[in-house]
């Protein structure tokens, strides 16, 4: 019989070299990463693009998100703000600003049709108005720099791109939020590997809820939204079913060009993951349960054994905390984030499993989730594609 702390080193190894895996690649995966400051800018005559904005209970964030809007250097566009059932100020924000800008088009939902999530209802109808031959959807708290639209729709006319997803920025203060979001965004890259959605031959897709650039015609060719009408992950499956049909896809990042207060605290990082996190497993308790075993094993149990072992064994799992570290270093400089949040990365894999665990529970325990103040049934949610089958 092999001895347990024979099997105890095996495993230490096999963790090592799995987490050295997933760094080498994110690391070679950020360098084919293309950025779009390294797009030039649009100069000739360009077609007229339609940007879409839901906005439910956006009353602190929507006036420097539309104005950066506004700020734009690209002509034709038209800016469609839906305003979806919100209860606070957005409504009396978006009439303000109506007043600086007459051209802004409001767009008032008061009502959700039933088997709809009210964002995805919200982009849908706001495309079903809109007269450009690009839709860009964003959100309702991102900030653009002044070529951001410009550079982008020089890469697609240029490429010939259906759609064109970009990576933003986060400018939100805190150590622990940061490192959260730098270790949720290494997550990302490694699932979705989005340096290789513009090969035909990849299956790998990509769609960012910052900015999500479609091609009207191929808009409509998919179904718009109503193909992905109860999906609480829509950005994503959007970019999901797009590659499906064989449109041409690309992903760069634009840290200089969106940035986001992605949240205003770890609480509410936590809720809004809590949120859409279940999705993310196709609703599956097994597959949440194998996610929250892999989160443990590859990056919780190193740092116990470091006290718990000793030899060889010790050493390697110290080897696997300084890979963890200096990954946390990488993904801080690659994000701009301050090299203070680096020792809360060893605090994020907690977080990571409550949020997993508590989102599983609480969605079956409500029968679905709470968003924005709608119930959404787990049985109409389940329905739904399934991010990666």
């Amino acid at each position: 019989m092999v001895p347990i702390s024979d099997v105890i080193s095996i495993l230490a190894v096999l963790v090592f070299l799995c987490n050295l895996y997933a760094f080498v690649d994110i690391v070679l995966g950020v360098k084919r990463l293309r950025q779009l400051a390294d797009v030039g800018l649009r100069r000739s005559t360009s077609p007229m693009v339609s940007i879409i904005v839901p906005a439910c209970n956006e009353e602190k964030t929507l006036e420097p998100a539309l104005r950066s809007l506004f700020n734009l250097e690209y002509t034709p566009i038209e800016i469609i703000v839906v305003n979806d059932r919100s209860t606070d100020k957005t409504g009396d924000v978006l009439l303000s600003l109506q007043k600086d800008y007459p051209e802004l088009k409001i767009l008032t939902i008061t009502d959700l049709p039933d088997g709809w999530l009210g964002k995805n209802n919200a982009l849908y109808q706001g495309a079903k108005k809109a007269r450009g031959d690009y839709l860009l959807f964003t959100d309702a708290d991102i900030l653009f720099a002044k070529t951001t639209l410009s550079r982008a729709v020089s890469l697609v006319l240029s490429e010939k791109l259906d759609h064109l997803s970009l990576i933003f920025k986060n400018i939100a203060k805190g150590f622990l939020l940061n490192a959260m979001m730098v270790d949720a965004g290494g997550g990302l890259l490694f699932l979705f590997r989005p340096w290789k959605v513009s090969d035909p031959q990849s299956k790998r897709f990509m769609g960012v809820g910052a900015f999500n650039l479609v091609k009207k015609t191929v808009y409509v060719a998919i179904g718009g939204h109503a193909s992905i009408r109860m999906h609480p992950i829509d950005d994503i499956i959007l970019g999901k079913v797009i590659k499906q049909n064989a449109f041409k896809q690309e992903c760069l990042t634009a840290y200089d060009f969106l940035q986001v207060h992605w949240y205003d605290s770890t609480a509410k990082m936590i809720q809004g993951l809590m949120k859409n996190i279940f999705a993310l497993y196709n609703f599956n308790i097994a597959y949440a349960m194998i996610g929250v075993l892999t989160i443990f094993v590859l990056t919780i149990l190193p740092l116990w054994l470091v006290f718990l072992s000793t030899g060889v064994t010790r050493g390697i799992c110290v080897l696997c905390v300084c890979l963890r570290l200096i990954s946390a270093v990488y993904g801080a400089k690659v994000t701009g984030t301050t090299l203070q949040t680096v020792p809360f990365s060893l605090l994020t894999p907690y977080i990571n499993i409550y949020i997993i665990l508590t989102g599983m529970v609480k969605t079956i325990a409500n029968d679905g989730i709470e968003w924005r103040g709608t119930h959404y049934s787990l049985s109409a949610l389940k329905k739904s594609m399934s991010i990666f089958t």
